[in-house]
């Protein structure tokens, strides 16, 4: 009896292990082939303008943008908005001369009427509780400044001092606060 050849599609054969590494050789082979290829096609490939890296060495000299303005000694009139601005603003007081003093970053878009409503991008603090209000200059420019104030409270008033960064523009001659952000350092659990 002769054995159909179908039969041997079926038969059941024991597989060969190949070792870890017989196994990726050729996918190692074939990834170095390949950067070997794209290299080779990168070094050989021209320019368009002939020139090796021509984007890279441009005929005219670099404009340099990036540097710091001259520092100046804080405007007393940007100091003045800022007093006036955590008066304000800050306080929640007389808001139709705090938007005014607000600069574009702060009034976000807001008008006068909505801005009288109280819901600004202004943090808010106790003004009543501050005993004193040091200003620290972090930097001054022409038309910029960086300053940072501390609301020190008075003692049993129940509020917790806090430092903030307030950023004042000169915009069309006039200083303006665009930015009033507060400045805290996390706290921290101690493991007793």
């Amino acid at each position: 009896m002769s054995a159909d050849p179908l039969d041997s599609l079926f038969e059941h054969r024991e597989r060969v292990h190949k070792s870890g590494w017989r196994k990726a050789l050729p996918w190692v082979v074939g990834i170095v082939v390949l950067a070997g290829v794209a290299a080779l096609v990168i070094a050989l490939l021209p320019s368009s303008s002939g020139h090796k890296n021509a984007a890279l060495t441009p005929n005219v000299p670099a404009k340099v943008v990036s540097q710091v303005p001259k520092t100046v000694k804080l405007d007393p009139q940007a100091e003045k908005v800022a007093r006036r601005f955590i008066q304000t603003a800050v306080a929640r007081k007389h808001l139709a001369e705090a938007y005014k003093l607000a600069g574009p970053q702060v009034v976000q878009g807001q008008t006068l009427k909505q801005w009288m409503g109280g819901n600004i991008a202004v943090i808010p603090f106790p003004v009543n509780a501050v005993s004193l209000a040091p200003m620290k200059v972090d930097y001054s420019y022409k038309n910029e400044a960086l300053i940072e104030v501390a609301l020190l409270t008075k003692p049993k008033s129940g509020v917790k001092s806090q430092l903030f960064t307030m950023q004042l523009n000169r915009i069309d001659g006039k200083w303006v606060v665009n930015s009033w952000v507060p400045r805290s350092v996390p706290f921290v659990h101690s493991q007793d």
